[in-house]
C-alpha cells in the first residue's frame, strides 16, 4: 500500500508521535502497544524515544538504532489530529 510521505514527526508525552503528512492531515500515532521485546525496549527510555527521525524521502520514521513501524500502520491506525 503506498502511503503519504511524511512531512514531520514529533515525539509526545505518553510514548505517541504526531505526524503531519504531505496530504495536509497531522496524525498521532500510540507507540506503547509496539514496545515489547529486546528489539523495541529501548523505546522506554524517554531521552532515546525522543530520538525519533524521518527516514529519507518521508518514507517512514525510526530511532538511532534501527527500530522502526511500518508506514501503512502509522498512517492507517493514527488518529487524526485537531
Amino acid at each position: 500500500m503506498l502511503c503519504p510521505k511524511i512531512l514531520e514527526v514529533e515525539a509526545l508525552d505518553d510514548y505517541k508521535v504526531k505526524l503531519k503528512y504531505e496530504t495536509g492531515e497531522t496524525k498521532i500515532f500510540n507507540v506503547l502497544p509496539y514496545i515489547s521485546g529486546k528489539w523495541y525496549e529501548e523505546l522506554y527510555n524517554n531521552n532515546y524515544f525522543k530520538t525519533v527521525h524521518l527516514i529519507p524521502a518521508g518514507k517512514g520514521i525510526e530511532w538511532e538504532h534501527g527500530q522502526d513501524i511500518a508506514p501503512h500502520e502509522l498512517y492507517d491506525m493514527g488518529i487524526i489530529a485537531n
